[in-house]
């Protein structure tokens, strides 16, 4: 067959969605999930495969699990390794760019190639069952008379628990540079420092406490948002006097060098998936606030997130 005759009928089959599989965005997916099992990103990338299967947008999805250095190990194995691969995605969200702010990791995000925000989630703060302090009042009140001796537990340096925990610092009067904050590589990781009582207040995702929460192996302070969370009856910082708000919000990058056609199969496939049963079974579940941006608007929005958390962590005297 000549060349132009072959390339005609490729445009056929496509046309019809007849193209071999491999050749395809979108059919087989093979997801980064640049941190260790049991947090959030895991959380979120296994929900989305979950969803992206039962909404018939994907045949099959893989799970590579790379955790460290706030997803910037997984980051660096995503880019050098996925290059034009049309079936390649990758977790992410705030955490990584809080990482990247401080870490300044040798691969950049501007790499990889921007998908969609799907969710945000709002962090809580909680104690060990048997700790001393009874509320986050006690908890500022030590933090005053003696930084270091509260330690704060959660996520990578530069997540947004750790934002957070030098904002609440910072508004009540102590210098953020001063907090004690012990950085966990995954979820896993930081829920047993905490029900181990090795750290004095964890932070983390709603989603990821609530069942030690509802079990009273953990005892929850308050929350990051603006107003208290539906259903959810743990009161806000702003509500405490403390004027602190921040989201975690997470997303899927594609990788670097697909082309456009293959970046809009692949936010097609994501959309599709967020209208799904199980997808929406897994917001209510994890108590996630939909969020869903795509293409153009969400790359403009991670530009935009990135200078509002490097000005945020420059006053509180992370970077």
């Amino acid at each position: 067959m000549r060349r132009d005759a072959f390339l005609k009928s490729l445009a056929v089959l496509a046309a019809a969605g007849a193209l071999p599989l491999s050749a395809r965005a979108g059919t087989n997916i093979k997801m980064m999930i640049p941190a260790n099992p049991g947090g959030g990103w895991d959380t979120t990338g296994r929900a989305l495969g979950k969803a992206m299967t039962d909404a018939q947008v994907a045949e099959t999805v893989s799970f590579d699990n790379k955790g460290g250095a706030a997803g910037a190990l997984g980051l660096a194995q995503f880019v050098n390794g996925s290059k034009g691969d049309p079936n390649a995605v990758m977790v992410m969200g705030a955490v990584m760019l809080g990482g990247i702010i401080t870490g300044k990791p040798p691969v950049s995000l501007s790499q990889a190639t921007p998908l969609a925000r799907l969710t945000t989630e709002y962090n809580v703060f909680v104690l060990p069952a048997n700790s001393p302090y009874k509320s986050m009042k006690e908890v500022v009140e030590q933090l005053k008379k003696d930084p270091g001796s509260i330690k704060w537990g959660g996520g990578s340096r530069g997540s947004t628990e750790h934002i957070a925990a030098a904002m609440i610092a910072r508004d009540v009067g102590v210098d953020p540079s001063k907090i004690n904050y012990v950085a966990f590589r995954g979820g896993g990781e930081a829920t047993a420092a905490i029900l181990g009582g090795n750290v004095t207040v964890g932070g983390s995702g709603l989603s990821e406490f609530s069942e030690y929460i509802k079990t009273g192996k953990m005892k929850p302070l308050a929350m990051t948002s603006g107003t208290r969370l539906k259903g959810v009856e743990i009161p806000t910082l702003k509500e405490m006097g403390i004027n602190v708000e921040i989201g975690n919000w997470r997303g899927v990058y594609g990788a670097a060098g697909i082309t456009p056609e293959q970046r809009k199969q692949l936010i097609d496939l994501l959309v599709k998936a967020t209208k799904s049963k199980a997808w929406a079974e897994a917001v209510e579940k994890n108590n996630w606030t939909p969020a869903l941006l795509t293409g153009a608007e969400f790359e403009k929005f991670v530009d935009d997130d990135f200078a509002s958390l490097r000005a945020t962590m420059v006053k509180s005297g992370m970077v």
